[in-house]
């Protein structure tokens, strides 16, 4: 089974299945297509994240493909990094292709270029504009008119587009691996966008196997990706949880006692988290249940947490796609993979037809912070991704979009099935709640919750003393989120996300 955002990707990769391809074939198949079709979440100008179960080793592995800053990204040459444009399009290297090719090469059954011809038809073909792409084509248009590539890229009230310059680079990578992305003519033509990275940078930039966070809650073995990512976060968040009584579904305990572990989460999170090969991350020590004993007496039952326990910065704004696969052998992929921003940095490369993401605007400019800008290193990353398993055996693979709001969605989605019981489908589609803020100016404990909840919580939270947005039944504000349960007898159960366009099928 395969389940994204996009029914068209969930096709591809399901496809891929049938031909006999693994769940990571599967999963960059449909990768590879949403960075086609959902342009403005995906591309392979930004960086990808997985977690890959292996059923006959019986072991979770974790792949990083974050891109690296370039040589000449110094504190010294970096005033100030604006959300779009040049700067933050080339202060990191794109590292998601190179994190497929390394995915493939250890666990691909079917060549690579089977798995990238869904993406390269629909790249040289043309797709169909889905209403939620269109309405962030409008909403992003006078971003994209800064960039004469992505405005002649994406033009507002079409209802097909196609990119062939991406689909020729589509071809190279299928042609030649991960060189005919980092090395020779594709290479150079992104360099020649000027910035910070070069044709030496492009070439230096790898993906890197590592061991996952694991985790239990209530019984459940839970893997995260760890840092650079904000893996740790859902942990520390379960932690804190697990010992509390949450009271009923969907009530003002459930979503008050939620949100107070999210903003001690947070607040250790944007305190240490950091690209562990630049600075020490304590993460044993944050994910350990005895912190979580610590730091669970600052939780109020009754009264909202004072905002000065949580970070001064930070923004929920930022788009992403997540693929869950599974094979028929039992093994499963959770690939997170993403620009950051609607459209990224809004910068693309004509000749290659590759958007560049933002994700360097998630440094800091601090000296004296774990997550400063520095020559190679990864910034702290939004993009997470989750496998969980019953008794040694896998049950879920799970992911999201949501830029800080991904942890939170992993946290609601697990308890709503671990504590309540809901299936993956009814857990994924039902109210959610993300806490923090969407813009500058907006209270950092804004408490943004879909009117599908009860009136009674939601009124009661406000009593409790959470600012309280409250938004329309559905907002996709609320974040994509998709995911696979495998039962006692094997059979996958997908769920998908109301919020997007996407399927859960089977292959």
């Amino acid at each position: 089974m395969v389940s994204c955002p996009h029914e068209l990707a969930s096709q591809a990769g399901a496809q891929v299945l049938r031909d006999g391809g693994s769940a990571v074939d599967a999963a960059l198949a449909a990768a590879a297509t949403l960075g086609v079709v959902y342009p403005h979440m995906c591309s392979l100008g930004g960086d990808a994240f997985w977690l890959i179960y292996d059923a006959a080793a019986r072991k979770v592995s974790y792949l990083d493909g974050g891109g690296r800053a370039a040589a000449s990204a110094t504190l010294a040459r970096v005033k100030e990094i604006p959300f779009r444009g040049l700067t933050p399009a080339t202060l990191t290297t794109p590292g998601a292709v190179a994190s497929f090719c390394e995915a493939h090469a250890r666990f691909g059954k079917l060549p690579l270029a089977r798995c990238l011809e869904p993406a390269i038809h629909y790249a040289r073909d043309g797709y169909p504009v889905t209403a939620r792409l269109s309405r962030w084509i409008a909403e992003t248009a006078t971003d994209l008119a800064q960039d004469p590539a992505s405005a002649a890229l994406f033009p507002a009230g079409q209802s097909q587009l196609a990119n062939p310059a991406l689909a020729r680079t589509l071809e190279a990578v299928a042609a030649e691996g991960r060189a005919g992305f980092y090395d020779g003519e594709i290479a150079a033509e992104l360099a020649k966008l000027g910035g910070f990275f070069t044709q030496s940078d492009l070439a230096a930039q790898r993906a890197h196997w590592g061991e996952p966070l694991r985790g239990t809650y209530r019984g459940v073995t839970i893997y995260e990706t760890p840092p650079p990512t904000q893996g740790c976060a859902v942990l520390e968040m379960l932690n804190l949880i697990e010992p509390l009584e949450l009271g009923p579904f969907l009530g003002p305990d459930h979503v008050h006692l939620l949100v107070q572990a999210k903003q001690i989460a947070y607040h250790d999170r944007d305190r240490w988290l950091a690209d562990p090969r630049f600075a020490e991350v304590p993460v044993e020590r944050l994910i350990s249940k005895s912190h979580a004993a610590e730091r669970r007496r600052l939780i109020d039952p009754k009264r909202a947490l004072a905002w000065d326990k949580v970070p001064s910065y930070g923004s929920l704004t930022g788009d992403t796609v997540n693929v869950a696969a599974v094979d028929a052998e039992g093994n499963a992929a959770s690939l997170i993979f993403s620009l950051y921003g609607i459209f990224g940095a809004c910068i693309t490369s004509a000749a290659t037809g590759v958007v560049l993401q933002n994700r360097g605007a998630y440094f800091s400019l601090d000296p004296s912070h774990p997550n400063r800008l520095e020559p190679g290193k990864v910034p702290l990353h939004t993009l997470i991704a989750s496998l969980a398993f019953k008794a040694d055996r896998l049950w879920a693979v799970l992911g999201c979009m949501g830029a800080d709001g991904q942890p939170q969605i992993h946290l609601q989605t697990y308890v709503a099935m671990i504590d309540y019981g809901r299936d993956i489908q009814r857990a994924i589609a039902g109210p959610r709640w993300l806490s923090g803020r969407f813009a500058l100016g907006e209270a950092r404990d804004t408490l943004h919750i879909e009117a599908r909840y009860p009136r009674a919580t939601i009124d009661e939270l406000e009593r409790r003393g959470h600012v309280v947005d409250r938004w329309g039944d559905w907002s996709e504000l609320a974040g994509h989120a998709n995911g696979i349960t495998i039962d006692d007898e094997g059979t996958p159960a997908g769920g998908y996300d109301p919020r997007s366009d996407g399927a859960a099928l089977s292959g």
